[in-house]
C-alpha cells in the first residue's frame, strides 16, 4: 500500500511538472491554419508562449496538452502567417497622413478644389500634397502651376505626383527654391513651355524644392508613425520593409520601439548616400527582434507615369524621350563593390528595360552565380525578354508590387507599345527565374491593403474587377505562390525566414485571423475581406471593432 501510494504521488509530480512545462499563454483552436510551411500544410489549433509558437496540431490534442492563461475559439476562421509588405515606405505614409490627398482626382480642377479645402485647416506654411496622375484624367498631360499662382500667389505649394517621381510647385515654392529657371540636373528634370517653368518637377528635380519645405515637428511625426502603424495593423501587417531611410530614422525607431510605442517589425533599407553609409560600416548590421537593417536602395531611374523610367528605345507616345538613369553607370558600380565587400544588401529600383538591364549586369559581374547576397531588383516593371536569365544566373530577387500592374495597364501601352509590354509586370516569368519572389504594395503610391495585393497577382484585375478576362493573364500568380510572396518569401527576402514568415514550431507568433479563406474566395471575398485579429509576437496588435447596435 504504501508503494502504491508513493507512485501514484510521483506519478502525479510528473504529471504536474509536464503540464507545468507545457503552460502557454495563448492557444489558438477550431481553426484553420495555414501553416505556410514547406508542404503549405493546415492545421486547427497552435500554441504559444514567449512570444513564439511551441505546438501546432489538432484542437483536442494542443488544448490537453498545453493548458493556457488565455484561449481564442476562432470558430473555423481562416489564420495566415502576418501579411509582409516587401517594399514600402512607412515613414513617407505617415509624413502623407498630415498631407492633402490629392489620390484619385479625376482631373486638375478636383486636385485644386481638394487642396482650397485642405488649407483651410492648414493656414500657415507650406501646403503640400501627395497622389496626383495626370493618366487618371480625360486631359492627361502634365498640369501647369498657372492657376496655382493665382490661388495660392504668396504661399508655397508643393503637390507630389503618386509614384513620388514627379511634383508640381508653384511660383512662391520655386522662388523659395531659388529655382528662377530651367538648368541641367543629373536625373531630373524641370518641365519647361516656350522657354518658361512650367512648375512639373521630375525625379531629382522634386528634391530640389522639396528640401526647402517645411518639415514636421518631432512630436507630430511620431503620432503621424503610430497612426500609421494602426492603419498597417487593421490590414494585417506585421512586418513593413521601408525602403530608403536616414540612419537618424532608424535610431528614431529604435526609441519607438525600446518605449513600445512601435510594435511594428521593420526591415529598412537604407537611402544611397556615404552618410548612411558610413554609419552602418562603423556601427555594423543592426538585427533585434523587431528591426533589422543590413541593406541600401539605390535608385537606377525614375517613374514609367511620368517618363522618368529609362528605356532602351523611345517612349511609344513620345519619340524624343527614353527616360534617364538618376546616377552615373559608375555610381551604381562603385556602390555595388562596396556593398559587396561590406556584405550588405544591394536593392535597386529599376523600372525601365534600359535600367533593369544595366542593374542586372552590374549585379552578375560583382555576385558571379553561386551567392547567397540576396540582392534584389525592387519593382522590376519592364524587363527585356533577353534579360529575365539574369534574374536566376546571379540569384537576384525580383521584388514586385502586383498592384503597380492593375493600376498603370490602362496607359502602360501607350507608353511601351504591345511589344514591349510581354515584358512588362511579368511576375510569373520573374517568379521562375529563382522559384521565388517577394510582393509588396510600394505604399503610398498604393493603398496599404495585402488583399488588393493578393486580388492583383491572382486575378490581374483592379478593385472594379477590370479587365473582365484579366490583364495579361500568363503572368498571374496562383493563390499558394502569392500567399508565398506576401510571407514566407518576404521573410526570405529579407534573411528572417528562419524566424518568421510561416507559423512554425520556433517561430515569432506573428498571425492574422481573417474573415474569409483567400485560398477559396471569389473576387468580392477577397476584395471585401477583414482582418478579425491582429497578433505581433503572440500579443494581439489590432482587434475589429464590434459594430454598435442602436438601441430601442
Amino acid at each position: 500500500m504504501i508503494k502504491l501510494r508513493a507512485l501514484t504521488l510521483a506519478t502525479l509530480c510528473a504529471l504536474f511538472l509536464a503540464c507545468n512545462n507545457n503552460k502557454a499563454d495563448l492557444v489558438v483552436f477550431n481553426a484553420k491554419i495555414y501553416t505556410v510551411n514547406d508542404g503549405f500544410e493546415v492545421v486547427e489549433a497552435m500554441a504559444i508562449k514567449d512570444g513564439k509558437i511551441v505546438a501546432l496540431g489538432s484542437s483536442q490534442d494542443i488544448k490537453v496538452t498545453y493548458p493556457a492563461e488565455e484561449e481564442i475559439d476562432a470558430q473555423g476562421k481562416p489564420i495566415y502567417p502576418g501579411f509582409i509588405d516587401s517594399h514600402a515606405h512607412f515613414f513617407n505614409y505617415a509624413e502623407s497622413l498630415n498631407n492633402a490627398n490629392l489620390t484619385e482626382a479625376k482631373s486638375w480642377e478636383e486636385v485644386l478644389s481638394r487642396l482650397q479645402e485642405f488649407a483651410k485647416t492648414q493656414p500657415e506654411g507650406w501646403l503640400t500634397g501627395r497622389g496626383w496622375d495626370q493618366n487618371d484624367w480625360s486631359d492627361k498631360k502634365f498640369p501647369t502651376k498657372d492657376r496655382l499662382d493665382e490661388l495660392f500667389p504668396d504661399r508655397p505649394v508643393l503637390l507630389t505626383r503618386i509614384d513620388g517621381h514627379a511634383a508640381i510647385a508653384n511660383q512662391k515654392a520655386l522662388d523659395e527654391a531659388g529655382v528662377t529657371k530651367a538648368y541641367e540636373l543629373t536625373g531630373g528634370e524641370f518641365i519647361t513651355e516656350n522657354g518658361k517653368l512650367t512648375g512639373v518637377l521630375i525625379d531629382n528635380a522634386v528634391d530640389v524644392v522639396g528640401k526647402k519645405s517645411t518639415s514636421i515637428t518631432k512630436d507630430k511625426m511620431i503620432k503621424l508613425l503610430k497612426e500609421a502603424q494602426e492603419n498597417c495593423f487593421a490590414v494585417g501587417l506585421t512586418t513593413i520593409v521601408d525602403c530608403g531611410l536616414d540612419y537618424d530614422d532608424v535610431e528614431g525607431i529604435e526609441k519607438l520601439q525600446s518605449k513600445g510605442d512601435l510594435k511594428m517589425r521593420f526591415y529598412v533599407m537604407l537611402s544611397d548616400n556615404e552618410k548612411n553609409f558610413d554609419y552602418l560600416v562603423k556601427r555594423g548590421a543592426i538585427k533585434t527582434g523587431r528591426l533589422n537593417v543590413r541593406s541600401f536602395k539605390v535608385y537606377a531611374d525614375g517613374a514609367l507615369g511620368s517618363r522618368g523610367a529609362c528605356l532602351l528605345h523611345p517612349y511609344s507616345d513620345m519619340p524624343n524621350k527614353k527616360g534617364f538613369l538618376l546616377s552615373d553607370l559608375s555610381h551604381f558600380e562603385k556602390v555595388a563593390k562596396k556593398l559587396n565587400e561590406h556584405n550588405f544588401q544591394m536593392c535597386t529600383h529599376a523600372i525601365g528595360d534600359s535600367a533593369n538591364r544595366a542593374i542586372l549586369k552590374i549585379y552578375n559581374q560583382i555576385l558571379g552565380a553561386n551567392n547567397d547576397k540576396r540582392w534584389r531588383i525592387e519593382h522590376a516593371q519592364v524587363v527585356n525578354q533577353n534579360d529575365l536569365g539574369l534574374f536566376g544566373s546571379a540569384k537576384v530577387i525580383p521584388s514586385v508590387q502586383p498592384t503597380h500592374a492593375t493600376s498603370d495597364m490602362y496607359w502602360a501601352e501607350d507608353r511601351l507599345g504591345k511589344d514591349r509590354l510581354k515584358g512588362a509586370y511579368a511576375y510569373k516569368q520573374l517568379l521562375q527565374q529563382n522559384g521565388w519572389i517577394a510582393l509588396g504594395t510600394d505604399f503610398p503610391v498604393e493603398q496599404i491593403n495585402p488583399m488588393l495585393t493578393f486580388y492583383a497577382a491572382t486575378a490581374r484585375k483592379d478593385a472594379a474587377d477590370f479587365p473582365k478576362n484579366g490583364y495579361q493573364m500568363e503572368n498571374a500568380l496562383t493563390a499558394e505562390e502569392t500567399l508565398r510572396g506576401m510571407t514566407i518569401w518576404g521573410a526570405k527576402a529579407n534573411f528572417e525566414e528562419k524566424e518568421k514568415g510561416s507559423l512554425e514550431v520556433g517561430k515569432f507568433a506573428d498571425f492574422v485571423i481573417m474573415e474569409n479563406d483567400l485560398m477559396n474566395a471569389n473576387a468580392e471575398q477577397i476584395l471585401q475581406n477583414k482582418v478579425i485579429k491582429t497578433y505581433v509576437n503572440g500579443e494581439k496588435v489590432y482587434d475589429k471593432p464590434a459594430i454598435s447596435k442602436n438601441k430601442k
